[in-house]
């Protein structure tokens, strides 16, 4: 292997130390995050594992005008299912969110290329997460009644039939960075011969 890819051990426990650290985040400060960090970790984000190299996902980086269509639709499913002070708490939070992204991924009628592309998708994700982290911004990735509304994928131009959203992505500058545990290594790996 080229020694051109090999961390050191300071470098590889550092790059740990990120993973490790890497937190969703629910509440943000309201200062913007510059658009070319984000197109940045959208260009990282596409170097995902990919089995077929079909890159099936599209990265929607929402304006003002679409961010508002989603937070009408989402207070409008609020109202519907849990009232008015749900609806009012949910336009309140969401209006404070700095910056929005959708991903979306094509839908394929072969079963085991669409659970490939969805994978895949999901990995450019996490990607994109972790080179946010880096540069101090934090992500929550929410799959809310809002994403499995065929609105929200015709509001971006795509037909619920060809393509299913993987996330709604709100970013910006943690105000609360929440501390977090994990099982015991032992309960997660399984060892066979």
């Amino acid at each position: 292997m080229s020694s051109s890819l090999v961390l050191s051990g300071s470098e590889l426990a550092g790059f740990a130390d990120q993973i490790r650290a890497r937190r969703t985040i629910n509440f943000f400060e309201p200062d913007p995050v510059p658009r070319e960090l984000v197109t940045n970790a959208v260009e990282l984000a596409r170097w995902a594992p990919n089995h077929r190299v079909t890159e099936p996902w599209l990265f929607h980086l929402l304006g003002t005008r679409l961010i508002g269509k989603v937070i009408d639709l989402a207070v409008e499913l609020a109202l519907r299912e849990k009232g008015e002070e749900a609806a009012a708490a949910r336009r309140q939070r969401m209006e404070q969110v700095p910056g929005w992204l959708v991903v979306s991924c094509r839908v394929s009628q072969d079963a085991l290329l669409d659970r490939e592309d969805y994978a895949a998708t999901c990995c450019a994700v996490q990607n994109l997460m972790l080179y946010l982290w880096q540069a101090g911004v934090g992500v929550k990735w929410t799959t809310g009644p809002v994403t499995r509304d065929p609105r929200l994928l015709e509001s971006l131009g795509l037909a619920p039939d060809q393509y299913r959203c993987v996330g709604l992505f709100w970013y910006g500058y943690p105000r609360i960075v929440p501390q977090q545990k994990r099982k015991d290594l032992s309960q997660v790996l399984v060892e066979t011969d």
